[in-house]
């Protein structure tokens, strides 16, 4: 990918706010069918980030490759089929099937149910817990079941797309690897998260296999990876699949377990009878019996205790200067509990805000029982957590540190990654930015700057799960990945990728013979992107339809109602661009969006919690 200079605007200043009447664009319709992002997963066990961070991105609706259709799974599991009226505008809601109601259970985490269109008539949907269920629309007031398939292990998973190909449609399918316990060496080990993505095929026409009962699916090829795939595309003239992922995705090979040896560090002797192994262990090496961090309103200790613990066992009481901390059963030996009775902290703390909580962790060994302490006196630091005159020798070597378990690192890491610029000017109050020409005027942060977007690889995947000559494993963009095309605008082969403050749009060329490289070419830019996107901190989809728009959908915050944020494309030269803004957000969460194409333009469509909202008019 090459940026080709001659499409980049360097005098380019700001985009100037673009008033359009809400009442002319947006049209909002009451659900029948309530749709939902209630949580997938057992509070027994914690997603990963790579797992937050794609249900988060989730797209809740699919829309017909032709027509003016799309589906969603409502919150009681019914398929619902939306129909516009390509005239009027105005959609007509009917369930269409409905998906048996999964039972929520521990492990593996279930997935939103996804679905997508092989043909305006023909859709395949996952209900999230493990089950494929295709249907077909033929013509009554409902869809008609042709068949049901798991992957093996009847393993959860999502759908990302489907394609024809040689009389056979592949449908992609991602899902998390989960590792059997047996096969793990050292089990202290933090797991390594992976997911596979697998096609699966079927001969075209589908036929009715419901007799056969629940079936095996048939993958075709299987890659994995660490990251859940942003988009799954399928090029037609070099007959391969593109995934574009936060990670390469290697080929799946058959793991060699190795026999454990443990390290120096992990060989621990036997004691005798009457034999203190402690007194041999140097103190820098034991585990402390808790760590702790303050802020300047507040304190939050941290102990560490088996993962088994029930929650009932745990009991904690605090005062205005003491706290009391019991936990009943057995402990660990290898994790050190201290049991406090009105010990006296070094402040003074307000009981009415102050809480524990407890986490176990996962499947982790040890839990964490947090304490946050809400410090009566703003701006005065603690020097130790108890006072001096309780506290115990072991006690007072305990410094304060930042928590070191992984929960710990885990919020740090979310912290970061969802408070970039949260002050900045904005006269509007709707988080649009400046339109001064200030980029060069020192207001920007390299560290906020360089983490917009996502640092997405592609990995090219031949139909019959082979290699092409021409592809490479592990091949980065040249940049972070800001956008990629707005569901059912287009075929999906358009990127926008970050260029410093800039947003440049790559298109993929067809090729003229399958064996020939692909080729990106440089068709646009919309200037200052990356820079207007940063000031954006509950961004959930951002998508664009090449040469016209950019959309930056949020979900609503502080208060406010969700918006989407439109940026236009701007001849090169051109100091000045448009931007626009209309609320979309007003009755529940933002869940997903799409493009439905009448004759005169294309409309953009939103589903919430509550409402189905089209926009039209807006040009595009």
């Amino acid at each position: 990918m090459f940026t080709q200079r001659g499409l980049l605007n360097p005098k380019f200043e700001g985009y100037k706010l673009d008033a359009i009447a809400q009442e002319h664009c947006v049209v909002r319709h009451n659900l029948q069918y309530i749709a939902t992002q209630a949580t997938t997963i057992s509070t027994r066990s914690h997603l990963s980030f790579e797992e937050v961070q794609s249900r988060i991105t989730h797209n809740h609706i699919s829309v017909a490759p032709s027509g003016l259709r799309t589906v969603y799974v409502d919150a009681q599991f019914r398929v619902i089929l939306v129909e516009i009226d390509p005239k009027t505008l105005s959609p007509s809601f009917r369930a269409v099937y409905e998906l048996s109601q999964p039972i929520q259970s521990g492990l593996p985490h279930r997935e939103y149910p996804s679905a997508a269109f092989s043909s305006s008539s023909e859709l395949f949907v996952s209900d999230g817990a493990g089950l494929l269920y295709i249907l077909q629309d033929v013509g009554s007031t409902s869809f008609e079941l042709l068949g049901l398939y798991e992957l093996p292990q009847s393993t959860p998973f999502r759908i990302h797309s489907t394609t024809a190909h040689s009389g056979a449609a592949f449908v992609i399918l991602s899902s998390r690897k989960y590792t059997s316990p047996d096969t793990v060496a050292n089990r202290r080990a933090k797991p390594v998260i992976e997911f596979d993505v697998s096609a699966v095929k079927f001969t075209l026409p589908l036929s009715a296999t419901l007799n056969a009962g629940v079936q095996a699916l048939e993958i075709t090829w299987q890659r994995r990876g660490n990251a859940v795939p942003i988009h799954v595309t399928y090029d037609e003239s070099r007959g391969a699949f593109m995934l574009l992922g936060d990670s390469a995705y290697s080929q799946v090979e058959t793991p060699v377990i190795k026999p454990y040896a443990p390290s120096a560090e992990e060989m621990a002797p036997i004691p005798r009878a009457d034999e203190n192994l402690d007194t041999l262990i140097p103190e820098s090496l034991k585990l402390p019996p808790y760590s702790w961090t303050q802020t300047s309103d507040s304190v939050t200790v941290a102990f560490p205790l088996p993962s088994t613990t029930p929650k009932a066992n745990i009991k904690v009481t605090f005062s205005q200067q003491s706290l009391t901390l019991h936990v009943q059963g057995n402990i660990a030996p290898d994790i050190p509990l201290r049991h406090y009775s009105t010990k006296r902290l070094w402040g003074g703390i307000s009981t009415s805000s102050s809480m524990w909580t407890w986490d176990r962790e996962g499947e982790h060994h040890v839990g964490l029982l947090t304490l946050h302490l809400d410090k009566q006196h703003e701006g005065t630091r603690w020097p130790h957590v108890f006072a001096s005159s309780e506290t115990s020798d072991k006690d007072k070597e305990v410094p304060e540190t930042l928590d070191p378990s992984e929960l710990w690192n885990i919020r740090e890491s979310l912290e970061k990654y969802t408070a970039a610029l949260r002050e900045g000017e904005d006269a509007s109050g709707l988080g649009l930015g400046s339109d001064l020409p200030s980029l060069a005027k020192g207001e920007m942060d390299d560290e906020v700057d360089d983490s917009i977007g996502r640092s997405a690889q592609l990995t090219w995947v031949g139909a019959d799960g082979s290699t092409p000559n021409w592809a490479s494993q592990n091949r980065d963009l040249p940049n972070r990945l800001l956008s990629i095309e707005l569901p059912g605008s287009g075929s999906g082969s358009s990127l926008i990728v970050k260029n410093g403050l800039d947003g440049v749009v790559f298109s993929l060329e067809s090729a003229s013979d399958p064996e020939e490289p692909p080729s990106w070419v440089h068709t646009s830019t919309y200037s200052a992107l990356s820079f207007v996107l940063a000031s954006k901190t509950d961004t959930r989809f951002t998508y664009h339809i090449p040469s016209k728009a950019v959309f930056a959908f949020d979900n609503g915050m502080r208060g406010r109602a969700g918006n989407v944020y439109i940026y236009r494309a701007a001849p090169t030269g051109e100091k000045w661009a448009k931007q626009a803004v209309l609320t979309v957000g007003q009755e529940g969460s933002l869940l997903g969006v799409g493009a439905l194409k009448t004759e005169k333009e294309t409309v953009l469509l939103c589903l919430t919690e509550n409402e189905l909202i089209l926009i039209s008019n807006i040009q595009c």
